[in-house]
């Protein structure tokens, strides 16, 4: 019965828009604990301070949710062939290309739980879609829709790491998916690619030196000493993505609400800098662009273009000479 119940959730997991759907037991990530302590303890968080609340609720579902016996794992590809045209112009991530993720994979986790009570059996559950003290990357881990890479993303064989993550804490007893390989082998390329040397170790990230975190997370004074290695990075930072083995024949995303407005793609570099608030709550709207507010973006703006020349966002060159002795302190023992 429990086999009967898993096959039907995710059949109508893929009939709801989702690639993948996996199911793991909910109990405590022991695997992720000790790397999540040494990271908080190292301050690799920088000011993402919520990352260092609950961590006992971060490692064990059944102590955010009581009565949680399930994790059903979700991912849905937002790769996409969509690009800027103007390589000068300040460059946001593809994440941020269409409708806000959060709220698009919320309403159909929504009908997802729906769906179980009623149809499979009265449940208690909850949803979460990059929110909570909930670590989605390893959930989706455990359930077998890919591995944690190099670059600290979750990375399909199939649909690459150009994915959303969305959770499902349930009180049911289901059956459970096994983990996947771990598939980067000895592919170093998103640590040699990364402008700022973020990633330290493979699978640990410096947020302090994340083009992402300094971009949508930080709020102070942007760090002169990386003014150049922005890369024209705006919101949000695809580079180590952009350059994965696995994203080259990733099938591109069939969701409505993740393509672009055409307004968007032909931004020019100059209507980013005249660009004003109006503009910007019209061209945002219902975007997660919205998260860092008008002014934090023309602070990323003003930024990235006062530097003294562009990069065309393609073009990657730093390079590491040996990624696996980056901060040989951080070690998981």
């Amino acid at each position: 019965m429990h086999r009967k119940y898993s096959d039907l959730i995710k059949a109508e997991a893929r009939r709801l828009g989702f690639d993948h759907c996996g199911i793991s037991k909910a109990s405590y990530l022991a695997a992720h604990a000790t790397h999540l302590k040494i990271w908080l303890k190292k301050g690799l968080q920088g000011e993402m301070d919520y990352m260092a609340r609950h961590p006992e609720k971060r490692l064990d579902p059944r102590k955010l949710v009581s009565g949680t016996r399930s994790v059903i794992s979700v991912i849905m590809s937002y790769n996409t062939d969509h690009k800027q045209t103007d390589h000068t112009a300040p460059v946001i991530s593809k994440y941020a290309y269409g409708k806000d993720y959060h709220k698009v994979i919320r309403k159909r986790l929504k009908k997802l739980l729906a769906y179980i009570q009623n149809e499979i059996q009265p449940a208690n559950g909850r949803v979460f879609v990059d929110s909570a003290p909930v670590l989605d990357r390893a959930w989706a881990e455990k359930a077998g829709l890919g591995w944690i890479g190099k670059n600290a993303n979750l990375i399909s064989t199939k649909f690459g790491s150009f994915v959303f993550i969305g959770s499902v804490f349930i009180d049911l007893e289901l059956a459970y998916d096994s983990p996947t390989s771990d598939m980067c082998g000895g592919c170093t390329k998103c640590i040699a690619a990364c402008p700022t040397q973020a990633i330290i170790r493979p699978k640990v990230i410096d947020s302090k030196r994340c083009i992402s975190y300094f971009t949508i997370e930080y709020k102070g004074q942007l760090p002169e000493s990386l003014r150049e290695r922005f890369h024209n990075r705006i919101f949000g930072c695809d580079i180590c993505q952009d350059v994965c083995p696995w994203n080259r024949k990733a099938p591109l995303n069939h969701i409505d609400e993740f393509v672009p407005e055409k307004e968007l793609l032909e931004m020019k570099r100059k209507d980013w800098i005249n660009m004003d608030e109006d503009k910007f709550d019209r061209l945002f709207q219902g975007s997660a662009v919205k998260r860092v507010r008008f002014e934090g973006l023309k602070r990323n703006i003003r930024f990235v273009l006062s530097s003294c020349g562009f990069i065309n966002p393609q073009v990657y060159h730093i390079r590491i000479s040996n990624p696996n002795e980056q901060n040989p302190d951080f070690k998981s023992e």
